[in-house]
Order: C-alpha cells, then sequence, then structure tokens
C-alpha cells in the first residue's frame, strides 16, 4: 500500500499531462503556465487561473482524503521561502521551464532539452543535498 500512492498519483499527473497536451494543445509546466498569468493577455489568463486554482484546490482535497490533518510550520522564518521561490522562478527562466514541464511533459514527448534539463534538475538536486549534509545546515 505504501507504494500505491505515489504510483497513482503519478498516473494520474501523466493522464493529466496527456489530456492537457492532446485536449487543449499545451505543455502542462507549472512555470509557463503561471507566468502566463502575468504576462499573457485576458483570454489566455482565464484558463490559466483556473488550473492553478484547480491544482491547488485538488491538492487541498486529497490532502484532506489522506487524513492530513496539519502541516510542520516553517521553523526557519519566511525570507528562506520566499527567496527559494524567487530563485526556482529565475531557474525556471533561465531553464526555459520547470521540473514538471521538462520533467513530465518533455521527457514524455521526447525532447532531448528536457531531458538535458532533467538531468541537471536531478544533479543539482543531489548536490545541493550532498552540500547540506556534508555542511551541517
Amino acid at each position: 500500500m505504501i507504494y500505491l500512492t505515489p504510483l497513482l498519483g503519478g498516473i494520474m499527473i501523466g493522464v493529466a499531462a496527456m489530456l492537457m497536451w492532446y485536449g487543449y494543445g499545451r505543455i502542462m509546466g507549472m512555470s509557463s503556465i503561471t507566468s502566463g498569468v502575468l504576462w499573457q493577455q485576458a483570454a489566455e489568463r482565464r484558463w490559466r487561473i483556473i488550473f492553478i486554482v484547480a491544482v491547488i484546490a485538488g491538492a487541498f482535497a486529497v490532502s484532506k482524503f489522506m487524513g492530513v490533518t496539519s502541516f510542520a510550520p516553517i521553523k526557519s522564518g519566511w525570507i528562506w521561502p520566499i527567496a527559494a521561490g524567487l530563485l526556482v522562478g529565475f531557474g525556471t527562466g533561465i531553464g526555459s521551464g520547470c521540473t514538471s514541464g521538462h520533467g513530465i511533459c518533455g521527457i514524455g514527448r521526447f525532447s532531448s532539452r528536457s531531458i538535458i534539463a532533467t538531468c541537471i534538475f536531478m544533479a543539482s538536486g543531489i548536490a545541493t543535498v550532498f552540500l547540506v549534509r556534508v555542511l551541517g545546515a
């Protein structure tokens, strides 16, 4: 049962990405969808807002369904999560997309650029965990 939840979650994300691609002709990358809320015209903005609200509502609904009653408080203060979010936003701009866009949708379309980007994402994550553990941060 411990492996069933992530497996079902992955399948659902993959199906959603396929439906978005084949049904709407769009890649389901969160950074592109989110940035489009700020920079696209009104007609483009509407579906993006609906998508973001649906993702948040879906996460909330699944957490309630799974019995998650509380979340861990942020002990380091709000500056670190805000800084991290800004750095991720900056990085997705440089990388022309985020992990969901490249890792799920791009690899699913056999995009060599997305495969390389995902390898870089993974290597960066591994290096960060290694450094944090070695430095004890």
